[in-house]
């Protein structure tokens, strides 16, 4: 049974973690949160009783992907990186990304006129297992874990907000000139099915480097410990 100053308590430590946040950190935590409306929304893209659901899920995705460029933008002018931020804004890009793909390759769930191709939804997908299953390694072999995106990595995360913007998009595309909205998304979510590829073969490149450095170091280590113990 929780009482009144119990509560209380529990409102002010929230206060206390949020007011401890820097901006770029707080707008991260705000684009996680929209997530789940935004969900919400896609599934219910085709109820007759709200028309305007795709409308809202546009709109919150667009802020959400305002919100990507502008919390990075904050933490570079400013000088507000921290370790928190390094993990949260990736960490949101990821999830907005893989559920908004994921349910916009679901027929029955995306756009009458298209869908994102599975495969293309398996690209995005696989992307960030690969990263995440990536990172575990380095972790596990050189004991530290480095959350630096590459070129490649935010090129790909641009192309694939672009390319969920545009399906949200292509019923009101395909009214202005039959068979834009579909040419489009179709060069989109191709462009995002080559780049999620590339930006696997990047990170994997990355990687190795990374472990075979690591184990070069600690063999000179090693054997430095050795030859001073002669």
């Amino acid at each position: 049974m929780m009482y009144e100053g119990d509560v209380v308590a529990m409102n002010m430590s929230s206060v206390n973690v949020w007011g401890r946040l820097n901006w770029p950190n707080r707008i991260s935590v705000l684009r996680l949160m929209l997530v789940v409306p935004f969900v919400v929304l896609l599934l219910n893209l085709h109820d007759p009783a709200a028309a305007w659901s795709r409308y809202a899920a546009l709109g919150i995705f667009v802020v959400m992907a305002f919100s990507d460029f502008l919390d990075g933008l904050l933490a570079r002018r400013y000088n507000l990186r921290t370790r928190l931020g390094a993990f949260l804004d990736p960490l949101a890009d990821k999830i907005i990304i893989v559920c908004s793909v994921v349910l916009l390759s679901i027929p029955a769930l995306a756009p009458r006129e298209f869908h994102i191709p599975a495969y293309v939804a398996a690209a995005v997908v696989g992307k960030d297992l690969w990263v995440a299953i990536g990172s575990l390694v380095m972790y596990r072999v050189t004991g530290k874990l480095t959350i630096r995106p590459s070129r490649l990595g935010k090129l790909s995360t641009a192309v694939q907000l672009t390319t969920v913007i545009c399906v949200l998009l292509v019923p009101d595309l395909e009214r202005l000139r039959a068979g834009l909205g579909v040419h489009i998304a179709w060069g989109l979510t191709i462009a995002t099915f080559v780049v999620s590829l590339l930006a696997i073969l990047g990170y994997t490149r990355t990687g190795l480097d990374r472990v075979f450095n690591a184990r070069g170091a600690n063999g000179r280590s090693v054997r430095g410990r050795q030859a001073s113990s002669q």
